[in-house]
């Protein structure tokens, strides 16, 4: 379980291009969950693009600071093995 930003853009770093479910806060005991492709990391957010068929919108971007606090966690879903869960 990563621990630091860094750390945690690391792991995001190492699966880029994945399939991913992401679960967010919405506020209010409301709880958000998307699937889609970790498509880009930058310095302070990454970005997913969301499953066309299931989403109004294209995609969608948090900062690691949300991962950090765990108002998201995400799961990639990787082919034949385990899910691995960031958060």
């Amino acid at each position: 379980m990563p621990k630091t930003l860094a750390d945690i853009k690391k792991a995001l770093d190492l699966n880029l291009g994945k399939r991913l479910m992401l679960k967010a806060n919405g506020g209010r005991r409301k709880t958000i969950e998307r699937s889609g492709v970790l498509t880009e990391t930058y310095p302070s957010i990454f970005i997913v693009e969301l499953d066309q068929d299931e989403h109004a919108f294209e995609r969608v971007s948090y900062s690691y600071t949300d991962v950090l606090t765990e108002s998201v966690e995400i799961t990639f879903m990787d082919e034949g093995a385990e899910a691995i869960t960031v958060s």
